[in-house]
C-alpha cells in the first residue's frame, strides 16, 4: 500500500538511497560520470513527480532502479549507430550491430529482472559480482558469516534466474 509522500518522506528516501543508487546507475553507465548524473536527476525528477501523484511505492529503491533503467535502454536505444562509414563515403552496416543489439537487449533484460528483486539481494549481487568483493569482506561487513552470505548469494541468484525467465517467457523470446 504506497504512503503518501510528504516532501519529508522523499527527503528522507533520497538521502538513505542516494549513495546506494548512484553506484548501481554508474555501475550500468560504465562510469560515465555525465550520463550517470543525467540518469539520476532524470529518475528523482520523475518519482517526486510519481509519488507526490500515486503516493511512496512500499520498495523506492526498486522503484527508482527499474525507472533509471528504463531510461538508460531508452538512451542506449537512440544513441546506438546502426551504421559504420569505412572512410569512403560509403555507409556499410555494422558487421556486429546486431550482435550490440542482442548484448543491450540481454542487459536490459538483466537490469530489469535485478530491479525486481529486493534491495538486500541486489546489494548482494552487486557486491559480489559488479565490486568484485570477496564474500569474507561481505561476510564482514554485514556482520554474518560466510556461509550465510554464500546461501544469501546462492537464493539471490536463482531469484534472478527466475526473473529473468519470467521476462523472457512474458517477451515470448523462448529459446
Amino acid at each position: 500500500m504506497p504512503r503518501t509522500a510528504t516532501e519529508e518522506h522523499v527527503r528522507r528516501i533520497y538521502r538513505e538511497t542516494l549513495d546506494d543508487f548512484y553506484g548501481v546507475v554508474s555501475r550500468r553507465c560504465d562510469g560515465d560520470r555525465d550520463l550517470t548524473e543525467d540518469v539520476v536527476q532524470e529518475t528523482w525528477l520523475r518519482a517526486v513527480r510519481a509519488w507526490r501523484a500515486d503516493g511512496i511505492p512500499e520498495r523506492p529503491m526498486a522503484w527508482l532502479t527499474t525507472v533509471a533503467t528504463r531510461i538508460l535502454s531508452n538512451h542506449f536505444r537512440r544513441n546506438t549507430p546502426d551504421r559504420i562509414d569505412d572512410g569512403t563515403g560509403d555507409q556499410l552496416a555494422a558487421p556486429d550491430a546486431g550482435v550490440a543489439r542482442n548484448s543491450r537487449e540481454r542487459r536490459s533484460l538483466v537490469d530489469r529482472a535485478i530491479a525486481r528483486l529486493p534491495v538486500l539481494q541486489i546489494r548482494l549481487l552487486e557486491a559480489f559480482h559488479f565490486d568484485r568483493r570477496p564474500v569474507a569482506d561481505i561476510a564482514s561487513s554485514l556482520g554474518l558469516s560466510e556461509r550465510a552470505v554464500e546461501g544469501r548469494l546462492r537464493r539471490a541468484r536463482q531469484n534472478l534466474r527466475r526473473e529473468i525467465e519470467r521476462d523472457t517467457y512474458a517477451d515470448g523470446d523462448v529459446t
